[in-house]
Parts: structure tokens; C-alpha cells; sequence
């Protein structure tokens, strides 16, 4: 577990979901409309809780209480993606803080090709007062057993 008052650095772990592109997610040309992919993102982290780090997320905003709100979001769109396509959404962390998330996420092709990098910034919320938070410890362990790949 992380000592609250230091943050912990980058993972070279990485978790990935196949996604395959729907007629939702487009423009009227077939492509993938960019806001789109803001919430294959979130479908991602929502998935890494689930299955990576076996911390439901629905549980955490429903019992727990627990926001987890985007404060910072970079992206930098790189190539189209078509229609009927199957890409790998992946997530990595890039820092834990004691009450923030920073997450880089990606988008490729089945060729590899980096179609989307993201980095965001997620903060821990009270879903009562909507002040920040402390991560909270069953996530921090989580989290810290997920990047040590301990599993």
C-alpha cells in the first residue's frame, strides 16, 4: 500500500478490452465521433475496477459513496477509427496520489495503430459533501496489488 503522503509512480502493467465500434459511436461518415471515445474511456476505467482490480464500481458510487470525477483531461487523437471495427481499449496508471488517479489510456487498431492517447486525472469524491477525499484504502490496496501484479 502507498504511504498517503507520497505518491505512487507509473505502472508498466496494463489492462486491455477488446471494444468493438458501433454504429453509436459514429458520425454520419462511419467514424468514430470523438466524444465517443471520453466514454469507451470511462466504460474502460468502470471495467478495470470491476475485473483488474475486483472493486466493483457500481458499488463504489452506490454503498461506498465514492465519486471519482474527471479534473483534468488530455487527448491527442491520432488516426480514424471506422465503423465495425474491434480495437483494444488499454489503461495503465500513471500516478496514485492520496486522493487522485492519473490514468493514461489508449486506443489501437488491430494493427497496432495508436488511433487515441489520453491521460486523465481522476479525483476521490464524497458523493455527500462532493469535497475531495482520500483514496480509499480498500481501493488504494487494490490498486497498489493491481501495478505489482499481484493478482
Amino acid at each position: 500500500m502507498t504511504d498517503r503522503t507520497t505518491a505512487t509512480q507509473a505502472s508498466a502493467r496494463r489492462f486491455e478490452v477488446p471494444t468493438a465500434i458501433r454504429f453509436a459511436h459514429c458520425d454520419p461518415a462511419g467514424i468514430i465521433f470523438f466524444p465517443q471515445y471520453l466514454v469507451l474511456f470511462n466504460g474502460l476505467v468502470e471495467d478495470w475496477f470491476n475485473q483488474a482490480l475486483r472493486h466493483p464500481y457500481a458499488r463504489m458510487l452506490g454503498e461506498e459513496r465514492t465519486g471519482l470525477p474527471i479534473v483534468r483531461l488530455e487527448c491527442d487523437f491520432r488516426a480514424i477509427t471506422r465503423m465495425g471495427e474491434t480495437v483494444a481499449l488499454g489503461l495503465s496508471v500513471a500516478r496514485l496520489g492520496s486522493r487522485s488517479l492519473a490514468l493514461d489510456l489508449d486506443c489501437r487498431g488491430a494493427d497496432g495503430q495508436l488511433r487515441v492517447a489520453a491521460r486523465k486525472v481522476l479525483v476521490f469524491t464524497s458523493l455527500d459533501t462532493h469535497q475531495a477525499i482520500a483514496v480509499p484504502a480498500p481501493i488504494e490496496a487494490a490498486i497498489a496489488r493491481w501495478m505489482a501484479g499481484e493478482d
